[in-house]
């Protein structure tokens, strides 16, 4: 059953990869068959009903199955060891349903054609991109996207919980990735109307995402998280 848990979380891995990397070229239209902006705009009101749809049912799994009390319950279906890779599992699957079935809107909102300012607006694209991986490996990127639970159930030793570490970033801002996101979903030289509301709808969710972290990381961590939370401020490095 180790190894059998170790494939599965490896191939769930591998879906999250190819999904996570195709996510740039959707967002940033870059070498992919098909971006946020592609193809001809259809009617406004189905073309919105639908993307809405699609955010919707992305944030309430993402949210609903990363809480407490759901991985309390899911865990009596779905063995420990590959809970998460689980989630990264259906995550990625359904991002890979908004990338198929995304619906473009017609119209702009801005866009820049002097080519210095291009370069600046795809530049602050890659660094954002850049500050969402590389945090995620500031903590434990492997245990983020499960193979250090399946590794763990492959050599038969029990999962131990990650110590509540402030490293890098981490110690200036309480959500690099976040941070990260944020900026990769803002940073366009090309802003469609599609792309708005991509990126309005993410931000709120972002937040949302952040407010209920946070009231979970306070359960597990009490005072420590506390004190973080006064020592580092959410997503913008202030003193």
């Amino acid at each position: 059953m180790g190894l059998i848990a170790f494939l599965y979380g490896t191939i769930c891995y591998v879906i999250f990869l190819v999904t996570f990397l195709y996510a740039i070229g959707f967002v940033g239209g870059i070498l992919v068959p098909k971006s946020i902006d592609s193809g001809s705009p259809g009617a406004l009101p189905e073309a919105l009903i639908v993307d809405v749809v699609l955010l919707g049912l992305f944030a309430v799994q993402h949210s609903t199955m990363a809480r407490h009390g759901f991985k309390q319950w899911w865990t009596r279906i779905v063995p420990q060891a590959v809970e998460r890779s689980t989630y990264v599992l259906i995550s990625s699957l359904l991002l890979a349903l908004l990338f198929w079935k995304w619906q473009p809107l017609a119209g702009m909102l801005w866009s820049i054609e002097t080519p210095a300012a291009r370069i600046v607006f795809q530049g602050l694209f890659w660094l954002g991109g850049l500050i969402v991986l590389s945090s995620t490996f500031m903590i434990n990127h492997f245990d983020l996207f499960g193979l250090r639970q399946v590794y763990l159930r492959l050599k038969n030793e029990p999962y131990r919980q990650l110590p509540f570490v402030q490293v890098a970033l981490y110690r200036f801002i309480r959500h690099p990735i976040m941070l990260g996101f944020l900026i990769a979903f803002w940073a366009t030289p090309d802003m469609s109307y599609g792309h708005l509301l991509f990126a309005v709808a993410t931000t709120g969710y972002i937040f949302i995402g952040i407010w209920l972290e946070e009231r979970d990381m306070r359960k597990a961590h009490g005072e420590a998280y506390e004190r973080y939370r006064r020592e580092a401020s959410m997503i913008i490095p202030l003193p």
